[in-house]
C-alpha cells in the first residue's frame, strides 16, 4: 500500500483529494496538513508517507520551504507540487527545492493517477508542462559552439542521442540506424547511465542545454 499526504490550507480540497485517493487502489492518504509545520509536527509523532502532495502557497510554511526541508530531513519522501501556479518561475523553483512533479490543480483523474504512480514507481513524474518550462527555461548559446561536458560516449551513442530528440520513436531510431531494437534499448540505457538522466525528456533537455542539437 503507497502512503501519501496532502498539505494544503484548503480543507475542501484535502477532502476531495482524500476521497479520491481513496478510490485508488493500493493508495492510502495517512496525513493532512495545512501547511508544512503542522505537517512536520505529525511527521515527528507518525510514520512517513511514500509521496507528499505539497501545495506551494500557504499561510504559515508554504511549498518551497517544506519542499526543502523535506528533501533534507526525509529524502525517501517523493514529493509531488499541486498547485494553481503554472508560470516558469513556480514551477522551475519547486523543482530545485526537490518535488519530483508538478501538477495543476484542474488536472484530470487519469493523469492525477498517472502522476501518483509514476513518482511511486520510477521517482518522478515528468508533464508535458514540466518538459514544455525545463525547454523554454534553457537559453541557447551565444556563439552557437557546444559547450557540452567531456562524456566517454561511443559515435553511435552520440547519433543515438540526436536521433533521440526528434519525433522518431525508439524503433524507427533502430531502424534509422540499421541496428536492433535490443541495441538502441543499449544506447539508451548506457546514455541514462553516463548523462545521470533518467527518461528521454532528462536526455534531450542534457542535448540542448550543450549545444548538442540545435532548438
Amino acid at each position: 500500500m503507497t502512503t501519501v499526504a496532502l498539505i494544503d490550507d484548503h480543507t475542501l480540497i484535502r477532502n476531495a483529494l482524500a476521497e479520491l485517493i481513496s478510490n485508488f487502489d493500493n493508495y492510502t492518504v495517512i496525513h493532512e496538513a495545512s501547511d508544512g509545520e503542522e505537517f512536520f509536527s505529525q511527521l515527528r509523532v507518525y510514520e512517513a508517507p511514500d509521496i507528499a502532495l505539497v501545495d506551494i502557497n500557504m499561510p504559515g510554511m508554504n511549498g518551497y520551504d517544506t519542499a526543502k526541508k523535506l528533501t533534507v530531513e526525509y529524502p525517501d519522501i517523493k514529493i509531488l507540487a499541486l498547485s494553481v501556479e503554472d508560470d516558469e518561475e513556480s514551477i522551475i523553483k519547486m523543482l530545485r527545492c526537490g518535488s519530483k512533479g508538478y501538477l495543476l490543480k484542474d488536472t484530470e483523474t487519469k493523469d492525477f493517477k498517472l502522476a501518483l504512480d509514476e513518482v511511486r514507481t520510477k521517482g518522478y513524474y515528468h508533464s508535458d508542462l514540466v518538459a514544455n518550462t525545463l525547454l523554454n527555461s534553457i537559453k541557447p548559446t551565444t556563439n552557437g559552439k557546444s559547450i557540452a561536458p567531456i562524456i566517454h560516449y561511443q559515435a553511435r551513442e552520440e547519433e543515438f542521442l540526436k536521433l533521440a530528440c526528434s519525433v522518431l520513436t525508439y524503433k524507427e531510431i533502430a531502424d534509422e540506424m540499421c541496428v536492433s531494437p535490443r541495441t538502441v534499448d543499449g544506447y539508451r540505457e548506457n546514455l541514462f547511465y553516463k548523462l545521470d538522466v533518467k527518461s528521454r525528456v532528462g536526455m534531450v533537455l542534457f542535448a540542448i542545454k550543450h549545444g548538442i542539437v540545435q532548438l
